[in-house]
C-alpha cells in the first residue's frame, strides 16, 4: 500500500448551528463522511486487482457519530476494491450481541476479519477465537489486551489524545500568565481502556506544567450524557479556566450545558475531530476553541491493510515484506488556525 494519506474525501449533511446543539444528529447514511483511499494502479501496484478477498466486519451500533463513520469508511473502502467482498454483521448494543454475531460470521470463515469491539477486554477471547481459526484478525481503535487475539492492531493514540489536550491548555494558560488554574475534565465511558489511557495522557501533560484537574465527570459519549456531566461539572466549579472534553460527539450537549449556563470564563478543547467541532472552532463563537484528533479514517486504512493481508502482500512504502503487527495514528491538535486544512477530515 502506498501512502495512506493519498485520499478521496466524500462527505454530505449540513453543519450543526450553536443553535441546534441538541437536536443534531450524531448518526450518517452510508454514503456520508467517508475517507477512500484511491490510489490508481500506476501510483501503486498493490491498488492492481489481485487475489479475491473476502473481509468480514463488525463495529458497534452506529448510534454515535464516531461509530458511524467507522462504519461508513469500513464499506466505502471495501466499496473502492474490485477483489474485495465486505461481509458486515450488526453487532448490536453490547459485547454478548457483538459475540454472538462474530460466532457466526467466523462460521462463514472469511478470509481477514476487522473487528471494532464494544470491548477490547470482554471481546478478547472473540479475537482469539478467529486466529485460531486460521482467519487473521485486524483489531480495530478499542485494543484486544492479548497479541495472539490480533494479526495487527490499528488504533488512534488515545494517550497522545490527552497529551495533545494538556498541551494546548498549558500552553494557553501559561501564555495568559494564568498560575494556579482551575481545569475541568469530561471523560467518555470511564470503564474502557481508551478512556483511561486519554486521561492519563492529560494528567501527564499537564504535570509538565505545574498544573493538575480540578474536577473531573465522566459522560457516556452521547449528547445527552455530555450535557448531564457538564452541568454537574459546572456546578462543581463556579469558576474555571480551561476544560477538556474527550469526545465532540457528547460535546454537542457539553456546549448545550454551558450556553444555558452563560459560563464564558474558560476556555475548552474537545477530542476526535467532529465536522460540527471544527466549524464552531471556525465560527469563533463559542468557548469551544480546539479540538484533537482521534480520526475513523482508521477504518478505511483498516480495511485497506486487510485486504493485504489476504493477498500476503506488504506496504509498498515499506521494505517488510508483510503489513506490520501494531500501527498507531498521530493525534493532531486542529485550531482557528489551521481548521480550513483538517475540514475534510471532520465526520
Amino acid at each position: 500500500m502506498s501512502n495512506l494519506s493519498r485520499r478521496r474525501i466524500l462527505f454530505g449533511g449540513a453543519a450543526v448551528g450553536a443553535g441546534a446543539l441538541l437536536t443534531a444528529c450524531t448518526s450518517n447514511s452510508p454514503q456520508e463522511n467517508t475517507q477512500v483511499n484511491t490510489d490508481n494502479e500506476e501510483a501503486n501496484p498493490n491498488a492492481a486487482p489481485g487475489q479475491k478477498v473476502v473481509i468480514g466486519f463488525s463495529a458497534p451500533a452506529a448510534d454515535h457519530g464516531w461509530i458511524a463513520a467507522i462504519t461508513n469508511n469500513a464499506k466505502a473502502q471495501a466499496a473502492a476494491y474490485s477483489d474485495v467482498e465486505l461481509r458486515a454483521v450488526e453487532a448490536g448494543a453490547d459485547a454478548a450481541t457483538q459475540r454472538a454475531a462474530l460466532a457466526t460470521l467466523v462460521a462463514q470463515k472469511p478470509n481477514v476479519l476487522v473487528l471494532l469491539p464494544h470491548d477490547g477486554k470482554e471481546l478478547n477471547a472473540a479475537g482469539l477465537e478467529a486466529m485460531r481459526a486460521g482467519i487473521p484478525v485486524v483489531n480495530l481503535d478499542r485494543a484486544f489486551p492479548d497479541r495472539a487475539a490480533y494479526r495487527l492492531q490499528i488504533k488512534g493514540d488515545n494517550f497522545g489524545m490527552g497529551i495533545a489536550a494538556g498541551t494546548y491548555i498549558g500552553e494557553q494558560l501559561k501564555a495568559k500568565g494564568v498560575a494556579n488554574p482551575i481545569i475541568g475534565e469530561i471523560p467518555g465511558i470511564d470503564s474502557l481502556e481508551l478512556t483511561q489511557e486519554r486521561s492519563a495522557g492529560f494528567v501527564e501533560a499537564l504535570k509538565s506544567y505545574g498544573f493538575k484537574v480540578a474536577n473531573r465527570r465522566p459522560a457516556d459519549f452521547t449528547a445527552d450524557g455530555g450535557q448531564r456531566s457538564a452541568t454537574d461539572l459546572l456546578q462543581a466549579l463556579p469558576k474555571m479556566d480551561a476544560l477538556w472534553n474527550h469526545d465532540d460527539d457528547q460535546g454537542i450537549g457539553v456546549l448545550a450545558a454551558i450556553n444555558q449556563a452563560g459560563r464564558k470564563e474558560f476556555f475548552m478543547v474537545g477530542g476526535a475531530g467532529s465536522k460540527a467541532a471544527i466549524d464552531a472552532i471556525t465560527a469563533d463563537n463559542s468557548v469551544l476553541k480546539a479540538t484533537v484528533t482521534y480520526s475513523p479514517s482508521m477504518a478505511s486504512s483498516a480495511i485497506s491493510l486487510a485486504r493485504l493481508i489476504g493477498q500476503n502482500k506488504g506496504m509498498s512504502d515499506l521494505v517488510e515484506l508483510q503489513v506490520p503487527k501494531e500501527i498507531t495514528l498521530a493525534s493532531e491538535t486542529i485550531t482557528k488556525e489551521n481548521a480550513a486544512k483538517y475540514a475534510k477530515l471532520g465526520f
